[in-house]
């Protein structure tokens, strides 16, 4: 049962081509927005999509995957975790973010945008 505890599966488009960083310490970093799509019919049974928008956020070799073959647009699939981080802004006021990160990413359609 602790495998399913803390578990994400999203399938969606990529928002904009992902962020690419590489740190001081040698570790590469992916940050890219996906968007995932949830279809339903309303109480008048007309179609309606309602869109949610996902933080992932990938290091390593998931990253370099990312950097490669994932753009605007691409529809991937990612397994991960959730994880909130907080920090504290200039004003003194904390934020909290609640990121998906990504230890398996999947390429759904068709050839790769770069």
């Amino acid at each position: 049962m602790s495998t399913i505890k803390n578990h994400v599966q999203l399938i969606g488009n990529v928002g904009q081509d992902p962020t690419i960083t590489n740190l001081e310490s040698g570790k590469k970093v992916a940050r890219l927005s996906l968007a995932t799509n949830e279809n339903y019919k309303n109480g008048k049974g007309e179609k309606q999509t309602d869109t949610n928008w996902h933080t992932v956020v990938a290091w390593g070799k998931v990253a370099d995957i990312i950097e490669k073959f994932v753009g605007k647009g691409k529809e991937i699939g990612i397994v991960g975790k959730l994880k909130t981080r907080t920090y504290t802004m200039d004003d003194g006021n904390q934020r909290y973010v609640t990121e998906v990160v990504a230890n398996e990413i999947l390429l759904l359609n068709g050839r790769p945008n770069k």
